[in-house]
């Protein structure tokens, strides 16, 4: 029976927890007919011989190299035969009746081509990092001077993560995460996938402002709950902030006017050099948060171009 979903796994050196999530989708499985393919990214930790042993239903792709979070999910897209993509992170685990309710969801509200649900961390506690709203102005300049730090729960001074919203209702958002995306075959391919600029961070993003000017409206459920452990892929902290910030700029330069872009890239630099002078003056020298933003700010010239 041909597939009616493919779930889509990108897998870096995350052996344990990429098992833990691939067993978690068979252990709770859609209502409807599926298939999943896994693209490993040349791991170093035997990720893939261990899925090919344990999964041999899997369709496993190797790269050959690491392919970033974007290029990765391109390929496998292009194998995939289902009428819907589920993009799904290796760190995490799907929930009892999680995949068919974000199914129906999809069902119900066909119109909107882009889905997405709820994220939960391990402990049950809601992770809010399933959905974004859009980098704007405003909400760069409240992020670099501290306002969204300080009013983590305003809507107002943290509105990209929709700030005060407990991820408890049914809502539009600008930005499905692509830990839990599920998109229409048909959009995705129209959209190309993922621009191939993103090398990981921010591609999601992109993604779903090309699909928003193309009339979709990407949308979440409460009712769809996963665990996402997240950063299972990262070892550094400073490697990672770096990588996110090329994103955000790289979205700056291919999505704001012409006229703001050199001032979002002010705002950037701002908020990277406030944080490295706090740090310096309230934490104690070796410290993690000294190291981690010293070294953001002496890095500048990686993010600062974007990708």
């Amino acid at each position: 029976m041909t597939a009616a979903l493919s779930i889509i796994i990108v897998s870096y050196n995350t052996r344990e927890v990429t098992l833990d999530c691939v067993r978690s989708v068979f252990a709770h499985p859609p209502a409807v007919p599926f298939e999943v393919i896994l693209i490993d990214n040349a791991s170093a930790d035997g990720s893939a011989g261990a899925v090919a042993q344990q999964f041999p239903q899997v369709r496993l792709i190797e790269s050959g190299g690491n392919l970033g979070f974007a290029g990765a999910n391109n390929i496998a897209a292009g194998a995939a035969v289902g009428q819907r993509l589920l993009l799904l992170n290796p760190d995490t685990i799907v929930l009892p009746g999680s995949l068919t309710a974000l199914w129906e969801f999809a069902d119900r509200l066909a119109d909107r081509g882009i889905w997405g649900g709820r994220t939960l961390f391990e402990d049950g506690s809601l992770n809010p990092t399933s959905c974004w709203a859009r980098i704007t102005p405003w909400s760069l300049f409240c992020s670099a001077v501290g306002l969204t730090w300080l009013f983590p729960r305003s809507a107002l001074f943290n509105p990209e993560s929709y700030g005060g919203w407990a991820r408890d209702s049914e809502r539009e958002v600008d930005i499905v995460t692509g830990c839990f995306l599920l998109i229409d075959r048909a959009l995705w391919e129209r959209l190309g996938g993922f621009d191939p600029l993103f090398f990981m961070y921010a591609e999601e993003a992109d993604l779903c402002l090309r699909a928003a000017r193309m009339g979709a409206r990407p949308t979440v459920t409460p009712a769809a709950e996963i665990v996402h452990l997240g950063g299972r892929a990262e070892t550094s902290h400073i490697d990672k902030t770096i990588k996110v910030a090329r994103g955000r700029i790289t979205l700056i330069r291919k999505h704001w006017p012409a006229g703001r872009r050199a001032f979002g890239v002010l705002l950037f630099r701002f908020w990277a050099f406030s944080r490295a002078a706090a740090a310096r003056v309230a934490a104690r020298p070796g410290s993690e948060a000294r190291d981690k933003w010293g070294a953001i700010w002496r890095r500048r010239g990686e993010w600062l171009g974007g990708y």
